[in-house]
C-alpha cells in the first residue's frame, strides 16, 4: 500500500511540476501572471473529464459539502491542488525510523 501512495505521490509530483512550468512559459509570454484552473486542466485531457467537470460545475437545488468542495477545487490553481495532493499522499505513505536506530538489534 506504501509503495503505492508512493508512486501516486510522485505522478502528482511531476504533474504539478509539469502544470506549473507551463504556467510560468504563459506568464512570461503575456507579461501577467497566468494560473490553470484545476477544472480547465482537466477538461483539456479528454473527452470523458470534460464530461465530469461539466457535471460538477451544473448548479444543484440541494449542494452538498462534497460537491461545494469539488467546485471549489475547480476553480483553484491546478499547480496548487496537484502539489498539495502529492503532499498529502506522501504524507500518509511516509514510515518514521525505528527509535532506537538503524542499528538497534
Amino acid at each position: 500500500m506504501r509503495f503505492l501512495l508512493r508512486v501516486l505521490s510522485f505522478l502528482m509530483l511531476v504533474t504539478g511540476v509539469l502544470v506549473a512550468s507551463v504556467d510560468a512559459i504563459q506568464s512570461v509570454s503575456a507579461s501577467e501572471v497566468v494560473l490553470t484552473p484545476l477544472g480547465v486542466a482537466l477538461a483539456s485531457t479528454g473527452q470523458a473529464a470534460l464530461e465530469a467537470v461539466q457535471s460538477l460545475e451544473k448548479l444543484q437545488a440541494d449542494p452538498t459539502p462534497w460537491n461545494v468542495a469539488l467546485r471549489w477545487l475547480l476553480v483553484q490553481p491546478a499547480f496548487a491542488v496537484l502539489l498539495a495532493a502529492a503532499l498529502l499522499l506522501w504524507m500518509l505513505a511516509y514510515r518514521r525510523p525505528a527509535a532506537a536506530g538503524r542499528f538497534a538489534a
